[in-house]
């Protein structure tokens, strides 16, 4: 059975339902967060939102989110990078 393996934490494929990168900006309110797409942030945003970090999400069949943060875009392209390679 084909898995995927992020921070040695094991998946197997046939349980994800997503898999996606996204940019976490601030809102405003408080230390609230919200997920953005990355094109979204390099087409659209044009520095108008604060960038609070990078994550690379999971949400499983079992509408499970598991959620890997990093406070740099290389940090997540690296992880990005590892994961297309096991694929």
């Amino acid at each position: 059975m084909k898995k995927i393996v992020i921070e040695e934490k094991e998946f197997y494929l046939k349980d994800i339902k997503q898999l996606y990168p996204a940019v976490l900006v601030k809102t405003g309110y408080k230390d609230e967060t919200t997920e953005m797409s990355l094109e979204w942030l390099d087409l659209e945003a044009k520095g108008r939102v604060e960038v609070a970090g990078y994550g690379l999400f999971i949400l499983t069949k079992k509408d499970k989110k598991h959620s890997f943060r990093y406070e740099s875009r290389d940090e997540l392209d690296t992880t990005i990078s590892l994961v297309a390679k096991q694929l």
